[in-house]
């Protein structure tokens, strides 16, 4: 039964904060708000707890399009290749924000993305998922939890989550209620940015 904590996202305690971050470097999953809708996690460099989300998710790990979430662009080094000036701006002048960008992996990905081409980078403008990145050290995995609802594509309400995640996940965090509408997918490792999905984020600022 996973745990239920509540965060306030204005000014999170360090103390809560810190009981999660445990979670993770435990190898457990965490169901946590963003600046759209609720997110599932782990770790990045637990390769089990990496297996543990692949399978809920029906997927291989290799072959996942799960997106790393981060703190700021200072370690975007360790993950992607070197960008240009005009891509950087871009991010720059979008995070943090509503926006996952696809960007060029870098040979320093972690094992199990090793072959992947291109990652999703997120930095969402969520303190509660901020500081959970900033203690941890590195980044965590995101991948939305969608709803079987046909009206409602993603669950807002975080004891509604807990009722149907509470024997797949070992903690899931009460940050208010979330968003229904997911994040918007910008391609940005080929010549032109191209959009994948478009979600929350405004396309004017391009």
């Amino acid at each position: 039964m996973a745990v239920f904590l509540k965060i306030y996202e204005e000014n999170p305690n360090p103390k809560e904060i810190s009981k999660v971050v445990e979670v993770l470097k435990r190898g457990g999953l965490i169901i946590y708000p963003t600046d759209t809708v609720y997110g599932l996690g782990c770790d990045i460099t637990n390769i089990k707890a990496l297996e543990r989300v692949a399978r809920i998710k029906g997927v291989k790990v290799e072959k996942s399009n799960f997106s790393f979430i981060c703190h700021d662009l200072s370690n975007l080094s360790d993950y992607v290749k070197q960008i240009d000036t005009s891509v950087f701006k871009i991010l720059k002048r979008a995070l943090p924000g509503p926006y996952t960008f696809i960007l060029p992996g870098s040979k320093s990905l972690p094992n199990p993305f090793k072959k992947k081409k291109t990652v999703g980078i997120r930095v969402p403008d969520n303190n509660i998922a901020l500081d959970i990145v900033k203690q941890l050290g590195n980044p965590i995995i995101s991948t939305s939890i969608h709803d079987e609802d046909e009206v409602l594509e993603y669950t807002t309400d975080p004891e509604l989550i807990l009722e149907k995640w509470a024997d797949l996940v070992d903690l899931v965090i009460d940050g208010g209620y979330g968003d229904n509408e997911a994040s918007t997918v910008i391609d940005l490792s080929t010549d032109a940015p191209t959009v994948i999905r478009e979600g929350k984020g405004s396309l004017e600022i391009f």
